[in-house]
């Protein structure tokens, strides 16, 4: 394109051109062909392939003049400027200017490219009412274990009466003469002492208490940065209807046979702001629960740690219900 540019005349016509080329690419924006990405590799591969076929061709030409038609009639020796190959013809200073004026619109072309670059963004679509349930979900609260009563106080000790004085009687001593005839009495071997009773068994773990409404409800990150509670807790609201929704992939099967509604699936926001215990306990069939469990289940998968909730200033952990809305376009 460059070179049919500058056939046209030069410099002028080249930057007509490349405004020409620019009114175009903004058309090719709109439309959506120059936003592709792929459109933009290939433009990029035909160029390279254009220059490297160019120098080949230049190659093999030079290569089959001989030298006597390289030298020419030597009309450059009294230019100090030009005088600075052997061979007139395949003197390089003579393109300077062309390839200068081809890389130059090379890179006005590749500027033009790059400014009327769009991103296209991905568009969401958040149904109406996404966040309302049309009745109250009754979840299964996690049973609270009682803790165990404290051992009973070990009983006083009983304190025996010693009488003040004690007559102790002279005891007769008999004579412990042993005869030699006479045989020692046996020994007997007192029994072992019985093994000591095993320790109690540990008290079972405390189960810390789940909430379902505190002072501070948790919220999806990517809010910090707002001002007040009220605009941190809408937005981080639309955050986590953004990436359900961006996430969420319709089911074949619902989607064949026209399947539409709500599933709700609940799940305990830990205190470090990660997700558990995530389960369906409203589904409208069709694949269309398991679906919503996978994208809640996305977001550990992903390492999003939500803002933990808090009650009475510490970190507990909350229980969050979720309704996902499916609805066919």
């Amino acid at each position: 394109m460059a070179m049919l540019l500058f056939a046209k005349g030069g410099l002028g016509s080249l930057f007509k051109g490349l405004a020409s080329l620019f009114t175009d690419s903004q058309a090719g924006f709109e439309g959506g062909f120059w936003a592709n990405s792929s459109a933009l590799l290939l433009i990029l591969i035909l160029l390279v392939a254009g220059l490297v076929l160019l120098a080949n061709r230049m190659k093999a030409h030079f290569n089959q003049q001989t030298e006597k038609g390289l030298a020419g009639d030597l009309t450059n020796q009294g230019d100090s400027y030009t005088n600075r190959t052997k061979y007139e013809k395949v003197d390089a200073f003579r393109l300077s200017s062309t390839f200068f004026n081809l890389g130059l619109a090379i890179a006005i072309g590749l500027s033009v490219l790059a400014f009327g670059w769009s991103q296209l963004e991905e568009k969401i679509v958040i149904p109406e009412g996404a966040m309302l349930m049309d009745d109250d979900i009754s979840v299964e609260e996690t049973p609270r274990t009682a803790e165990p009563p404290p051992p009973p106080p070990p009983p006083p000790p009983v304190i025996e009466e010693v009488p003040d004085e004690t007559i102790l009687e002279e005891k007769t001593f008999e004579s412990q003469d042993i005869k030699a005839d006479e045989k020692p009495p046996p020994i007997v071997k007192s029994a072992p002492p019985p093994p000591p009773p095993p320790p109690p068994p540990p008290p079972p773990p405390a189960v810390e208490e789940i909430f379902k409404v505190v002072e501070q409800m948790p919220r999806f990150p990517g809010c910090e940065d707002k001002g007040s509670d009220k605009e941190k807790q809408d937005c981080a609201q639309q955050e986590l209807l953004k990436f359900i929704y961006k996430n969420i992939k319709y089911p074949a099967i619902a989607r064949e046979n026209g399947v539409e509604g709500t599933a709700v699936v609940t799940f305990v926001i830990e205190k470090d702001g990660s997700v558990t215990d995530a389960r369906v306990v409203r589904d409208i069939g069709a694949q269309c629960g398991d679906e919503a469990l996978r994208v809640v289940n996305l977001m550990n998968q992903q390492g999003l740690k939500w803002t933990p909730g808090k009650q009475r200033g510490r970190s507990v952990r909350v229980q969050f219900n979720l309704p996902v809305k499916f609805k066919l376009e």
